[in-house]
């Protein structure tokens, strides 16, 4: 695998430590290196390799938002650009504390697509009228709001990875 500018090999045993910080990455060198049959300082130093090359980018929690007490709508933003204005327009998308997460894609249309969240039905209607409609190069937007979470979860495509 490439990373960045610098060329970096991930071999079979980091995907197994990145697939295994994906489940939990509050576990232990140690409780990694057993599973692994390595010493803990083997596995200490090839995290800490991951994380200067850049691979692992932040560890943080999942929070299940409905058990903690708090009550949201979560919608995906499908917005039809401008293709001019596009990469502009999910930079703005970017700097929104209600977006928690933004994409592009290329279809028959480049599309800017963005997961958000919002307190009621009325706070997410006046954050799409009042900061993403008026954004110039915005041509249409296509709300879906999720009605039900069956999966969430990071990549798991080291699964089954030789390296």
């Amino acid at each position: 695998m490439r990373v960045g500018d610098k060329s970096m090999v991930l071999d079979g045993t980091d995907f197994r430590i990145l697939e295994m910080l994906q489940e939990d990455a509050r576990q232990t060198y140690a409780a990694i290196g057993k599973r692994l049959g390595m010493a803990h300082s083997t596995i200490y130093d090839r995290i800490k390799r991951m994380e200067k090359q850049g691979v692992i980018k932040k560890y943080m929690a999942l929070v299940d938002t409905e058990k903690a007490g708090v009550k949201a709508i979560v919608a995906i933003l499908t917005i039809y650009t401008d293709p001019k204005e596009s990469e502009r327009v999910a930079e703005k998308l970017c700097e929104k504390r209600q977006v928690l997460e933004v994409y592009a894609s290329l279809s028959e249309e480049l599309l800017i697509i963005a997961k958000v969240i919002a307190e009621s039905q009325e706070s997410l209607h006046d954050f799409i009228a009042d900061s993403i409609a008026p954004l110039s190069g915005v041509m249409r937007i296509r709300t879906s709001i999720i009605t039900r979470k069956i999966k969430e979860a990071q990549t798991t495509m080291f699964n089954g990875r030789k390296g």
